[in-house]
């Protein structure tokens, strides 16, 4: 399939990378503001099509689906220009800032007959697979620990008396929905959307959250998520229960699940080797539905896309974080 891309940083290359090497994609346009950037982005992979002009993108036929990576703030507009023009779309997380959004391109999308993906890229993992069948092991649940810790170098920016987009609340920011948008997928992923959740949030001089533990509650057990952007973690992820425990390391691009009984402490690697660029798997599965008009697996990504989305709004509320698109 042909793909476009909006974005020219460095997680769009990755993307690019995994897409090409899926055998499903190709490259066949890119946007950026100037065509200087979309020419310097495009050439090594021998691009064919330029624009800096979104809606003429949108309308031609050089695409048939659109990877979004741009600022956070707006990527629901840029996703309704393709959507209109019945071109698939791909939204790097987070999706949009709102859930009225969501709904309302997702409602765009059906009555255009195309798909709208978020781009969140470890639950497609192999392991993440493997990790989702081995729950049962550690047999009555008693809780889990999810750690996604990465000290940003924009936060040197903060620190300087600057508002980099990623910090800051008119692009949609924050470390909530930038990293803890992870440990909150693999949470509703594995154990469903919680009872009850709590964001213990360190507030920035921009409005925006640094990072701040999280908990889910759930009628028997509690996740505790720790997620920042200002502070660095090298903390596995654990999942616990009566008979074992599990072991996760990284929580995404997933090298290692171990398994550990309770009661013989043998440990046992449940994790299969993986690939170096893990978002060839999200590429993959993302042409298979489009491919395979699979909307079974489309919706059940758009529901877990919606509740992870609903949960980082009502965290952000609770500390009195509001976006500028929400007010």
């Amino acid at each position: 399939m042909k793909l476009g891309i909006m974005g020219t940083n460095w997680i769009t290359d990755a993307f690019v990378e995994g897409a090409i090497n899926s055998g499903d994609w190709e490259l066949s346009a890119v946007y950026s503001r100037t065509l200087e950037k979309a020419y310097a982005f495009g050439e090594k992979y021998k691009v064919e099509n330029y624009f800096d002009d979104i809606e003429l993108m949108a309308a031609s036929d050089v695409v048939d689906a659109v990877y979004i990576a741009s600022p956070n703030a707006m990527h629901y507009e840029h996703a309704l220009h393709f959507l209109r023009h019945k071109k698939h779309v791909i939204v790097e997380k987070p999706i949009f800032s709102t859930v009225a959004e969501l709904e309302d391109a997702h409602k765009i999308a059906k009555e255009n007959g195309v798909f709208l993906f978020e781009a969140a890229r470890h639950i497609q993992e192999p392991n993440f697979k493997i990790l989702q069948d081995s729950i049962q092991k550690v047999g009555k649940l008693h809780g889990a620990t999810l750690a996604y810790m990465n000290y940003s170098s924009r936060y040197d920016n903060v620190l300087a008396g600057e508002e980099p987009n990623i910090f800051s609340l008119q692009f949609s920011g924050g470390s909530l929905v930038d990293l803890g948008v992870y440990p909150m997928y693999t949470a509703v992923a594995l154990f469903g959307v919680p009872e009850k959740a709590t964001y213990f949030a360190t507030k920035l001089r921009t409005g925006v959250d640094g990072g701040g533990p999280v908990i889910f509650e759930y009628p028997d057990f509690t996740v505790t998520i720790l997620q920042a952007k200002m502070s660095q973690s090298f903390l596995p992820s654990e999942i616990y229960g009566e008979k074992g425990t599990l072991v996760i390391d990284p929580l995404t691009g997933i090298q290692s699940i171990q398994y550990t009984d309770n009661h013989t402490k043998e440990i046992e690697e449940l994790a299969m080797s993986t690939i170096p660029n893990d978002m060839e798997f999200e590429a993959t599965e993302f042409a298979r539905i489009i491919t395979e008009k699979d909307t079974l697996a489309y919706e059940d990504l758009e529901d877990l896309s919606k509740a992870v989305l609903q949960i980082s709004n009502d965290l952000r509320h609770q500390n009195g974080i509001w976006y500028k698109v929400e007010k």
